[in-house]
């Protein structure tokens, strides 16, 4: 019996790959069938299905670290076609990762919004949760025309998302924001175009065997094809110089949703490794390691960057800006050199860093509402806009209604003292200072620079000068950090004693502690979490075993006849193994 169990989960369990994707999907088409008075409905039925989603992302987490899972890898053939002519779902270690991490945001996102600022606009639940698919299918999918589309949904939904509010701010930023992305979605479809026409397919793995057989002569086309679909990644990780919409674009946001939006510069990073190690992997033959050098480049300036900004800020929110662009460039830096253990420790340090923006995110909102000592402002109107900050009251018939004021809830105990220990734990991570997660992946990132022939360590770029530039940039703009961090937390903890205790909604506390005790658990389990972090990056680096799933997995017979003979089925193939 537990032999048959077993082999039923295991049959089970890549149709569970469909969950992020679909249960969203529908969740989105229920809520534009309910009234927009039925906002605890919608609330409900938000937060249910993205815990369902982060349930299945998680039991999807487990299944790929199975000793029984060939490869760590999980393959669904959409349509019961076969790669590369079929659509192809792939779960690894990495996609996996991302998953979860961005249910995780997105579940404290959905919480807090449920305080007030789902009120602020039409469709937020909606909007939201078709965000989570575009985000899932990115992190899921196999092939570019289909990140392509999956990068579409998720980015319609974050221009909604963005003015959600209104206000003059949201749609100025707004507009910067939605033009320089549709420039790069312009640039995703001439580069994919390009890659199709010189290899005749768009599905990862079948890329992955072309590219080291390319003829010398169409070598510099697929060059140029890669450094196009690249700059379109770019752009959406925040790479400078083309970085200059986020800050303005995500503090001018909602809390919840700048939360959310700071995991969306990491799916660019995630799909430039992910197309990086597949394509320009050591075993591309002459196109081995194309554009890690740039890469690296790119992500040190970016570092830079937002060091210097954060160091430059006042307001919370760009503060936390700042700093998803600096947490982006150190990724990309660390990835682009191609070291599987100073990938293993950027992977430890991605979730974390992530996090812990998100929570400042949220805080931002929180803090600047006690600053005002609780005080509404007024809008354009004359009536009175609860916590909004000047720049961002909506304009005129868009105002929160004023019975929402009660939304903020009573006030609890050691409020002020929730606020504080929740700045200084975002402070220690996002500054990689101990004990927590933030040190704890900068200090393995140090220990992989500074020792780059260690055991396991991978035929990737030998640091050498850049090397030794990137360790000096992550400790440095670990000191910017630290100072902006602590100067905005006296600015605001110490400067003003006769303040008013500050009022919080326990959705509003619960969030903001569930993602820092999060960043906590990454601490006491890191032996664990860089186990993990190893094996994706050492998969990573050996694309073989993606390749060989994917192009070998089997679709599913269909029904037998009478006559002997087999009929078409719709279920999702399995990887041989």
């Amino acid at each position: 019996m537990s032999a048959f169990l077993s082999e039923l989960a295991a049959r089970s369990m890549p149709h569970l790959m469909l969950v992020p994707i679909g249960l969203p999907l529908f969740t989105a088409a229920l809520t534009l069938f309910l009234r927009e008075e039925s906002q605890r409905l919608k609330l409900v039925l938000n937060i249910a299905s993205t815990t369902f989603a982060l349930l299945a992302a998680v039991a999807l987490l487990h299944w790929v670290q199975q000793p029984g899972t060939a490869s760590g890898m999980g393959v669904y053939l959409q349509g019961n076609w076969t790669a590369p002519f079929g659509i192809v779902l792939v779960l690894d270690r990495l996609s996996a990762l991302m998953l979860v991490l961005a249910l995780v945001l997105a579940l404290c996102c959905a919480v807090f919004a449920g305080t007030r600022w789902h009120r602020a606009g039409v469709h937020f639940h909606a909007l939201f949760q078709l965000q989570l698919m575009g985000l899932a299918g990115a992190f899921l999918t196999g092939d570019l025309f289909n990140l392509f589309v999956f990068f579409e949904i998720m980015l319609a939904a974050s221009y909604g998302l963005l003015l959600h509010g209104s206000g003059r701010a949201r749609v100025q930023s707004g507009l910067h924001y939605i033009a320089i992305n549709l420039a790069a979605s312009s640039l995703f479809l001439i580069g994919a175009a390009m890659l199709y026409g010189i290899t005749g397919t768009l599905n990862m793995a079948d890329l992955a065997r072309h590219v080291p057989a390319m003829a010398a002569t169409d070598r510099g086309l697929l060059h140029a094809a890669a450094a196009i679909l690249a700059t379109a990644f770019l752009i959406k990780a925040a790479v400078w110089p083309l970085n200059f919409w986020l800050v303005p674009a995500y503090s001018a946001a909602t809390a919840p949703v700048g939360a959310l939006f700071a995991v969306m510069t990491k799916v660019g990073v995630y799909t430039l490794l992910r197309l990086w190690t597949l394509m320009f992997g050591s075993e591309a033959g002459d196109s081995a390691l194309f554009g890690g050098a740039w890469l690296v480049a790119a992500g040190m300036l970016t570092m830079a960057f937002g060091g210097i900004g954060m160091l430059a800020s006042q307001r919370l929110g760009h503060l936390a800006g700042f700093a998803a662009v600096l947490s982006s460039g150190t990724v990309l830096a660390a990835a682009g050199l191609g070291q599987n253990q100073l990938t293993a420790a950027m992977l430890y340090y991605l979730p974390g860093s992530t996090l812990a923006i998100g929570a400042l995110f949220l805080l931002s909102d929180l803090i600047e509402r006690w600053r005002t000592d609780g005080t509404a402002l007024r809008g354009h109107d004359g009536n009175e806009a609860p916590f909004l900050t000047p720049e961002l009251v909506p304009t005129p018939g868009l105002n929160l209604d004023d019975e929402e004021q009660v939304l903020v809830g009573r006030a609890i105990p050691a409020a002020a003292a929730l606020l504080g220990l929740a700045y200084l734990v975002c402070t220690l991570v996002i500054a990689g200072m101990p004990p927590l997660s933030g040190f704890v992946g900068k200090f393995a990132m140090l220990t992989a620079l500074l020792n780059p022939l260690g055991l396991g360590s991978s035929s990737g770029m030998q640091p050498g000068a850049a090397g030794w530039l990137l360790l000096a940039l992550l400790i440095g703009t670990g000191l910017l950090s630290l100072i902006a961090l602590t100067r905005t937390g006296m600015r605001h903890f110490w400067a003003a004693p006769d303040r008013h205790a500050p009022r919080l909604h326990v959705l509003e506390g619960l969030p903001v502690a569930a993602l820092l005790a999060a960043c906590v658990a990454l601490t006491v389990h890191a032996d664990a979490v860089m186990r993990y972090t190893q094996a994706t990056a050492n998969s990573l680096y050996a694309p073989q075993g993606y390749v060989r799933a994917v192009l070998q997995a089997r679709h599913l017979p269909g029904p037998v006849t009478p006559a002997g003979s087999q009929g078409a089925s719709v279920l999702g193939g399995e990887a041989a193994p």
